[in-house]
């Protein structure tokens, strides 16, 4: 895994120097920084495992990458260019910088460190505002035609795998019945008995994989860290046989098949309010039972002890600041403005191209006019 992860190709050898892939050395540029940076999370918890801290350490700081691509201006994942975030942008625009797809459809996948993403975007409540944008902004899109994006609610796009964990994250801010309505919603209207019944293509079996779990009630949002968030069933029961020898069943009281909000739910017959199941839940047998009914519960599963938490609270690292703007006026001045995901860093610069430090650079407080261009 270290070995493949260190390899000098595919834009690792910048990713591993700057902690993001800049656009001018490699395409797809924030998706392959955003997918490594999960990659990266995965090997960290191998290495947590096997008791090696210093691996560990290393790549947990490497799975914060998504950081240094966060721009708390847009609240989007851009493209830098040379430690400027890339200009024009458009989230809905499909260009080199993404892999079939756009900033809307890759600014969602942090999936190793949901509540560190949840802080930079505002906090409590954010991230359910920003899905509610995703999924009710206009759905054209820009730029070059991208047969993959397909499938589309707002700028969701569930004919493509980077999408699919989208609906399943309002669990991790307090609103599961937004979840349970946008996974109904698909499973109901992008599946049909059809040879033409799937919505995108059907890599390694991902569409309908995706259908198969969410029709279940659950879903690896995170897949590594043991938890399943927690959906609405469209069976109305299933039993799963595991390797183990054991048991697993699912089973819905309502009308399972027509009405798609949780009112309650029990695990193994005591009452169960958490949004999510562990893996090992489920190994152990059991049953899982949902009551389905036609209004939400929005009570259900709220509070923030019983929402699924993925959380990077160890070996945290500063996200690289960003040339915000430069903008040139008619008497042949940059005005020069630099952003950082973290609200509160205290950023140094220098004019000469050396690298800043609190010794060698000057803290920089507000914008300020350049009579020339940066290096």
């Amino acid at each position: 895994m270290i070995a493949i992860s260190n390899q000098d190709k595919f834009g690792k050898v910048p990713y591993r120097k700057y902690g993001f892939i800049p656009a001018e050395e490699e395409g797809e540029s924030v998706s392959k920084t955003l997918e490594y940076a999960y990659d990266d999370w995965c090997i960290a918890q191998m290495a947590k495992a096997m008791g090696k801290e210093d691996i560990y350490a290393e790549y947990l700081r490497r799975a914060q990458s998504y950081k240094n691509l966060y721009d708390p201006e847009t609240r989007f994942m851009r493209a830098k260019n040379r430690n400027r975030w890339a200009k024009p942008f458009d989230p809905s625009e499909v260009n080199f910088n993404y892999t079939e797809a756009n900033a809307w459809q890759y600014s969602f996948y942090v999936p190793q460190d949901v509540e560190g993403w949840k802080e930079l975007l505002g906090g409590e409540g954010a991230l359910a505002a920003f899905l509610d944008e995703l999924f009710t902004a206009n759905s054209e899109t820009s730029g070059r035609e991208q047969a993959d994006i397909t499938g589309l609610i707002g700028q969701y796009a569930h004919g493509n795998e980077p999408s699919h964990h989208m609906a399943y994250l309002y669990n991790y801010d307090g609103a599961p019945w937004k979840t349970q309505e946008r996974v109904w919603e698909i499973m109901s209207n992008l599946y049909h008995n059809a040879p033409d019944g799937l919505s995108g293509n059907e890599d390694c079996g991902q569409m309908s994989a995706w259908y198969v779990f969410s029709a279940l009630g659950f879903y690896p949002v995170c897949p590594g860290s043991g938890d399943y968030a927690l959906g609405v069933p469209k069976v109305e029961s299933a039993t799963l046989h595991l390797e183990n020898g054991n048991t697993f069943q699912v089973h819905v009281k309502g009308k399972a098949k027509e009405t798609h909000y949780v009112q309650s739910v029990r695990l193994n017959g005591q009452p169960y309010s958490k949004t999510f199941i562990r893996h090992e839940d489920i190994l152990a047998g059991g049953v899982l039972e949902f009551e389905v009914g036609d209004e939400p519960n929005k009570e259900w599963g709220s509070a923030p002890a019983d929402r699924p938490v993925s959380r990077i609270s160890e070996h945290l690292i500063t996200p690289v600041p960003a040339l915000a703007s430069g903008l040139r006026s008619f008497d042949d001045t940059d005005t020069i403005r630099l952003n950082c995901a973290l609200k509160d860093a205290t950023i140094y610069y220098t004019i000469d191209g050396t690298e800043p430090s609190p010794e060698s650079g000057k803290q920089y407080e507000a914008p300020f006019p350049s009579s020339k261009p940066l290096p």
